[in-house]
Formats: C-alpha cells, structure tokens, sequence
C-alpha cells in the first residue's frame, strides 16, 4: 500500500492526474505497460480513502445516535410526571435541574461533543430554562412556589469566574512564562542531574521529575515536555530490551500521581477542594492540601519505580542522559524565576501570609503582564476548553444548591442508614471505573456534587472512617489513579504514540499502580480524617 501512495504523490506533483482522467493518462500507461501495474494500485488507494470515509460517516453517525439517546433522556425526565420521581415537594424548575443533570452524565460518559461543549450546554440549558432570567415560554403556567426556586443567573455565570478558575488561570500564566523562559528545560536538567547515569536511577529521575512538574503544570503539557527530554534516550538503549517500556510508561504514571499533590496540578483536586471549603465549611487551603498529599504521592512514586523495574528490567546498566535546551539569562527570565519561586512560596504559606491561595494565583499574573513577558498571543495558549467544563460542573452544584433540590435529595435519599464503608468504598471504585473511560474533570464534576450531598447528609456517621474530606478527596485520588488505558488520560495517550507501549502493558502496570494507590490513598484520608489532620 505504501509503494503505491507515494508513487502517485509524486506522480501527481509532476503534473500527472488521477488513473479515471483518461485523455491525460492513457498514452503513459500505453507506453509504459510495466507501470501500469503500479498505478492499477490508485484502486486500492481509492479504496483506502473510501474505508476512511465510511469510518467517519459511522464515527459521525454513532455521535448522532448518542446525542439524540442524551437529548431523548433529557426530554423523557423533563416531561415525566414528577410522582414518578418518589421527592415530596419536587418542583418544576427542581424536575428539569435533574433533566439537566442526566442528560450532563450520558453526554459526558458518550464524549458524542467535546467534553467542555457539554459543559456549555448544560450551562445554556440551566440559564434559558431554570434561571430567573429564562425565556418566558419556560416561566409560562409556574407557580410562586416554583418561581422561588429558580436558579439565579448571576450565581450561574460567576462559576466562569469562581476563585478555583482563577487559581487555574494562574497556574496556566506560571507554565506558559516557564516554557517561554526556558524554566522548564533549566529545572529539568538541574533535577535530573543528581540520578547520575546508571539506568534504575534515570529511571527513578524522570518519575520524580516528571510528579514535580505536574504539581504545577498540566499533566498533558508534563508528559509530552518529559517524552521529548526522552526521546533520545529511548533511541540508545538495546531494541531487544524492556528498559524503554519502563522509561516511556513512567511519564505517564508520573504525569497523571504527581498532579495530585497540588490543588492546581489537576482538575478533580479543585473541584474537591471547592465543595470542601465552600459548601461544607472546611478550610483547607493550597499549604493544607500539598502537606499530606505530597507525602502519599511521594510513597506512589517510589512504589511506581520499583514495580516498573521489576517488570520492565534495564538491559543496558548505564544511560547517557542529555537535555537539549538553553538556559535563558535576560531580565525577562529572570523575572520568571523568581516570581516563579515567590508563588510557590506563597502558596505553601497561604495560612502564614493570610493571602488566600486563589488570590495569589493573580500575582504572576499581574507580574508577568505588566512586564510584557506574557502577550495577548499566550493568552491564547491558555486551555479556555478546560476552565469552561470545570464551570459547566460549577453551573450544575449551583443549581442543586439554588433550587433546594440538593436538601430534597437529602430527605429523599436514606444516606443516613447506609454503611460508611459502603458509600467511601463504593464511590472510590465507580469513580475509578468511570474516569478510565471518560474524562477524569467530567467524572469528578458528575460525582463531588452528589457525594457533598451524601457526605454532609451523614456527616457523624461518616467521622469514623475520616470525615466527609475522605469522600471527596477520596475522589480526586480515584480519579487521578485511574490510567488503566491508553484512552484513560492524554498523557497515557501520548506515552502510548511513541509505539514503545503495547496496550497490554499499560493495562497491566494500570490496574496494579490502580489498586495500590485506591488502597494506600483511603488509608491515608481515614488515618488523617480520625486524627483531626484534615
């Protein structure tokens, strides 16, 4: 097939055209009989392309099929009678939230749109047809009581501005002035240095290198920087050895455990934090969060190394490490460093300084701003995508909260005799199933408004077993964890289009570094959350 291609691309820029435009082609063909063979293959070329339409025709119509299952669901909740819903009390405005709210789950579970399209419907639904501010076709025949239940449109729009986006925007602003700076390539072959050159330390080099940008990076934007630094590393090992399966599949483990230690280093801990501090009245701040996450990413890390040399065993005893890139020394990059430094700084002494973490999220941003280092062009670099389906999950507990639904489903929903064990346990494994196959933000929005409910509903039953903070952050772990496959997260996708990864050892290392971490994480919350530490 490849023979074939090429010779007709080249054929084609010579100003031959296709095999079907005979008054052109038919004399070369004629006098070339020998060739003829090899353009007979634009039929299979042709062939090929067909397949690949009929793929995306099917990829196209599977899309529709699922979206008009979501939009049917949606029409199906929205106009049942609201006796089926077994909630005294249930309103209209409460009835069509729940709509919303199901046709949010099937959407995000399907992936028919983008995930953060989703999320903007959800939060275009919530305001023309729940808020006060609704068409007024959607107001026609309610009563006082229903009224007084709408959703108020401004607590809806400002989840696009919630003081966790605001910490995110910051986060985003550090990482793009990082890499236009050279910060990025600087630290990486400062960290790195230390490890030497024998091949179970590199290894163990890149995991730990790889945890400490994703505290503070994306995962995704981690794992593709750590694959490049790699990349010619992986070209001088033995191809005959499996010491490159364990160097390409630790970026990803890395990648996805180490965003945990930070509230910004990945989605699910923001949203955990948010109901924590917000809805439950718990304070727990960036300095809070890092002090007992750190430590447990730490142990992972560690435990990630050695199972990885054990299964993928270094051929090659030593590893010539080099880092291409150059350290930047002007007084742009300079500013960087140290504003860089001083955030950080900020962040882990939130409660000494009395400067709320998310507040200090806009001061990179204001330096890097003022100082020019950041332009109107990086602006754009900023993943809008990401902070838009985090708002979208905001708009949906704003609404569950507005509308009274959330002390409803209290009532409604016998949380209180229900085993602790079973409800910490049970959420840890449906969200670690769930974020293997979609995304682990949508995941963590569909299930942190739920369990906040079901958490503040048995609050004292849950003390024992560490409080309502192991439910919620129980779910950020799970969520974080989960990379079973190659479609589980970007890094693992990216780790994987190396061709150094065959799927059956990401889902092997996947699932053991799965139970471990669900394990060593509940164990975790439970021991702090008795103890008063959370």
């Amino acid at each position: 097939m490849i023979y074939p291609i090429a010779t007709i691309e080249n054929n084609n820029r010579s100003g031959f055209t296709r095999a079907d435009n005979g008054d052109t082609f038919a004399p070369f063909l004629k006098s070339h009989k020998d060739m003829f063979k090899i353009f007979n293959g634009i039929h299979l070329v042709e062939a090929y392309h067909e397949w690949k339409k009929q793929r995306r025709d099917e990829k196209i119509m599977s899309r529709m099929i699922k979206l008009a299952i979501a939009v049917a669901v949606l029409i199906l909740l929205w106009c049942l009678p609201s006796s089926v819903y077994g909630i005294e009390g249930l309103g209209v405005i409460q009835q069509r939230v729940i709509a919303i709210f199901g046709f949010a789950i099937l959407m995000w579970v399907f992936e028919a749109i983008p995930a953060w399209t989703t999320s903007m419907a959800v939060v275009g639904l919530l305001l023309f047809a729940t808020s006060d501010s609704s068409f007024w076709f959607f107001e026609n025949g309610l009563s006082k009581a229903d009224l007084a239940t709408q959703v108020s449109y401004k607590d809806s729009l400002h989840c696009f501005a919630d003081p966790i986006i605001m910490l995110f925007i910051g986060g985003f602003i550090l990482a793009i002035a990082a890499t236009k700076s050279g910060l990025d390539v600087t630290l990486a072959r400062i960290l790195l240095k230390p490890f030497g050159k024998q091949s179970r330390f590199v290894l163990l080099g890149f995991i730990l290198v790889t945890a400490v940008f994703s505290m503070f990076l994306s995962n995704t934007a981690t794992a593709a920087m750590m694959l490049t630094f790699l990349t010619p590393v992986l070209r001088s090992l033995p191809a005959d050895g499996k010491g490159k399966i364990a160097l390409a599949i630790s970026i990803p483990i890395a990648a996805n455990v180490g965003g945990m230690a930070t509230p910004i280093g990945t989605p699910p801990n923001a949203i955990a934090l948010k109901y924590l501090n917000e809805v439950l009245g718990m304070e727990i701040g960036f300095g809070k969060w890092t002090s007992f996450m750190l430590p447990y990413v730490i142990v992972i890390m560690v435990i990630a190394w050695l199972l990885l040399l054990k299964m993928f065993p270094f051929k090659q005893k030593t590893i010539e490490l080099k880092i291409e890139g150059e350290t930047k020394k002007d007084w742009r990059s300079i500013v960087v460093y140290v504003t860089f430094a001083l955030t950080i700084l900020m962040w882990m002494l939130d409660k000494v300084t009395g400067v709320n973490s998310n507040v200090v999220a806009m001061f990179p941003v204001v330096i890097f701003c003022v100082t020019g280092i950041i332009t109107k062009k990086d602006l754009e670099e900023i993943s809008w995508s990401v902070l838009w389906m985090v708002a979208g999950g905001f708009a949906l507990g704003v609404a569950l909260q507005n509308t009274g639904l959330a002390q409803q489903l209290i009532s409604a929903i016998p949380f209180g005799s229900w085993s602790p064990a079973v409800v910490i346990i049970g959420s840890g494994l449906i969200c670690y199933v769930m974020a293997n196959f979609i995304s682990h933000t949508a995941t963590a929005n569909l299930l942190v408004p739920i369990l906040a409910l079901a958490g503040g509903a048995m609050k004292d039953l849950l003390a024992p077993m560490g409080g309502v903070s192991t439910l919620l952050i129980g779910v950020a772990i799970a969520s974080s964890i989960a990379m079973v496959l190659p479609i589980s997260t970007p890094p693992n996708a990216i780790a994987h289009a190396t061709g150094m990864i065959e799927q059956k050892d990401m889902v092997k290392t996947g699932v053991i570094m799965g139970l471990i971490g669900l394990v060593l994480g509940y164990s975790m919350l439970m021991i702090l959350g008795m103890n008063g530490l959370i």
